[in-house]
């Protein structure tokens, strides 16, 4: 099943992190490297090309609704790394990011903490099942602001910026830099 492709309904909230989990230092993120396809300025690219260590793999995300980016299909197509390779400069809108897979307030996030031009962004994603689980959520002390319908934090969106293109939208949120030394 490694091989085949896997189409799925995801429901998702996204904040901006006011602080990090106590605990973040003691979990080993995962090094995630995004290129969105294609790499048009005034469109969000549909399709994301992703190299997580050594799995590389193919994305197309659609919304259920259009303007709603909390709920979305997911296909996702396993690629190797020759393919991975032949597609790598297909675009340059870059995202790279250390993604910490961390529970917090018995929720299961994933801590974005984003490296090199967006050093000093940290969203911090929520998954659910279903839209029932999705609504019942508790928002933990640790995330500042719902920015799940932002479309300037969106990952094709933010590809190719800098921390400092996108600074006054955050500071509508007082929104401060965080790294792991905060």
């Amino acid at each position: 099943m490694q091989n085949q492709a896997v189409d799925s309904i995801e429901y998702e909230l996204t904040y901006l992190a006011k602080s990090l989990p106590a605990n973040i230092k003691s979990v080993t993120p995962n090094r995630l490297k995004d290129i969105y396809i294609p790499d048009t300025a005034d469109i969000h690219p549909r399709l994301r090309l992703r190299k997580k260590g050594n799995k590389f793999e193919l994305t197309k995300k659609v919304p259920l609704k259009e303007g709603d980016a909390s709920a979305h299909t997911e296909l996702t197509i396993p690629l190797d790394e020759s393919e991975f390779l032949a597609l790598e400069n297909s675009s340059t809108k870059i995202v790279e990011k250390d993604r910490y897979n961390i529970t917090i307030d018995g929720y299961e996030a994933e801590i974005d903490v984003f490296l090199g031009d967006l050093q000093g962004l940290v969203l911090i994603d929520f998954e659910f099942d279903s839209e029932d689980a999705k609504s019942a959520f508790i928002v933990p002390d640790v995330c500042l602001a719902d920015v799940t319908q932002e479309m300037f934090i969106a990952g094709g969106k933010l590809a190719g910026l800098t921390y400092s293109d996108i600074s006054e939208e955050l500071s509508r949120f007082n929104y401060t830099k965080l790294n792991l030394e905060n």
